[in-house]
């Protein structure tokens, strides 16, 4: 009785009142995050939460979007401690100051790219978890809606800063490196990990989601195909303008499509990313998992746009440091922006993947890795184009066949992977290894666009 009073502890004026948990649910939300991380475990779920198989709670749940329905004020001094100081990984958050201190008095750009991509790691981190914070007072389309729109925020302004310098090439190739390493990298290490933990059996997951997000993914590849292979065949109609002009359109209707995709996951079709394991207890609106928002509605905001605007400063001087750091440190730009950028700027959650796999929560673990993929590749790139559009930058989809051929395979790999709902380390392994193949292949792969190709805007 105390348990359902409490889960519909609001009154009639819709306002809602303090939860008291009962001990059994208390001792096991205890219990699930008794392993110390790097990370905060409530950030790593809600920022990719609302992507993947996991996305029924997320969104289904009533009225608080899978938090307890407490209004928290804190001092400028507690609210600092909370989300400055709670996590451990904000060790790195001065390697920030130091990237534009080192830009300042050495203009040593190999130092400067390394300081900006660790100095990012946190802040890319805690935006994740202030926006969860705020999906608690919204409700969960709302919700839902700001996880999708600062789920990938850090890859999308370092894009869009890319953009303002014409730096097309890192653009497209920082966003595909962002679904291979989710797809290949972030996926195999939770097959992996959780496999190894739950050795005895197969874990299984939402196979019914997981197609939905591959299929859109092949539609992703396909929209990605036909510009260049428009380009390498030389059958455009009007020779460079044809594939610009098919690229934005195609960039539209991905867009119309993925808004189709929200409609779907959040109004018509939500029963399809009810975890399995909720499908089997037969109750899909109980969950352990239910957490009270640390921080208000309005320190939320704040600490979204302080952390925004800090991403932004970063991304300015990453950016700028690319052409450098690929001279000074001998690597080729297409394995910066491909393998370097997507593995460090999406740290947090690759450790918040496997870390979910290892407690069987599979569900959350696709989410995080094939969903993200989904986002970019339906909402980011497009979303790209359409900016390079406004800005008169010529951002198209024709990612040159080599980047497009890798894309498709991996793609495959990975819908045959998921095709059965289950996982094991095996399957993990063949993952990774596959990752270590893309990446080897980009380290000796030569882009002669990738630095030519960018005139500098005039002032």
């Amino acid at each position: 009785m105390e348990d359902h009073q409490d889960k519909n502890s609001i009154n009639n004026n819709g306002i809602p009142m303090v939860g008291i948990h009962s001990h059994k649910e208390i001792g096991s939300v205890d219990l699930e995050f008794e392993d110390q991380s790097l990370v905060s475990p409530e950030s790593l779920v809600g920022k990719k939460y609302f992507f993947g198989q996991a996305v029924y709670r997320s969104l289904s749940s009533t009225a608080s979007n899978n938090c307890s329905p407490l209004y928290m004020r804190n001092s400028v001094v507690q609210s600092i401690k909370i989300v400055v100081f709670s996590a451990k990984i904000n060790f790195l958050i001065p390697f920030g100051f130091l990237a534009i201190l080192v830009d300042k008095f050495s203009g040593h750009h190999g130092w400067v790219f390394i300081f900006s991509l660790l100095g990012i790691i946190p802040l890319a981190e805690r935006l994740g978890y202030a926006t969860e914070q705020l999906a608690c007072y919204t409700g969960p389309t709302v919700g839902g809606l700001l996880n999708a729109t600062f789920g990938n925020a850090t890859e999308l302004i370092i894009s869009i800063y890319a953009l303002r310098s014409r730096m097309v090439r890192v653009v497209q190739q920082s966003l595909l490196g962002s679904i291979l390493s989710n797809n290949l990298l972030v996926l195999g290490c939770a097959f992996f990990a959780g496999g190894l933990v739950h050795s005895k059996r197969e874990q299984v997951f939402n196979k019914g989601a997981a197609t939905v997000s591959s299929g859109l993914l092949l539609m992703a590849v396909m929209g990605l195909l036909f510009p260049a292979v428009l380009h390498s065949t030389h059958t455009e109609l009007h020779f460079g303008k044809s594939e610009l002009a098919l690229s934005r359109f195609t960039s539209c209707i991905m867009l119309v499509a993925y808004g189709a995709y929200l409609v779907f996951q959040l109004k018509t079709q939500n029963n399809l990313y009810v975890p399995v394991d909720q499908v089997d207890d037969g109750n899909v609106e109980n969950s352990d998992d239910d957490e009270a928002p640390e921080i208000s509605k309005w320190e939320s905001i704040i600490w979204l746009s302080i952390l925004t605007a800090w991403i932004s400063v970063l991304s300015e001087y990453l950016v700028d440091a690319i052409e450098g750091a690929s001279v000074k440190m001998n690597i080729p730009v297409a394995f910066i922006s491909v393998i370097l950028l997507p593995i460090v700027g999406n740290a947090a959650e690759h450790a918040g993947a496997v870390m979910f796999a290892m407690k069987d929560k599979l569900d959350i673990s696709l989410g995080v890795a094939i969903g993200s993929s989904t986002q970019i590749a339906m909402f980011g790139i497009p979303f790209c184009v359409v900016v390079g559009w406004v800005e008169d930058c010529p951002m198209d989809l024709n990612f040159q066949l080599f980047e497009t051929a890798t894309l498709f395979i991996t793609v495959l790999v990975v819908a045959f992977m998921v095709q059965e709902g289950t996982s094991n380390y095996f399957k993990g392994l063949m993952l990774i290894l596959c990752y270590i193949i893309v990446a080897a292949s980009f380290f000796v792969h030569v882009d002669p666009t990738s630095i030519a190709d960018h005139p500098k805007p005039s002032h």
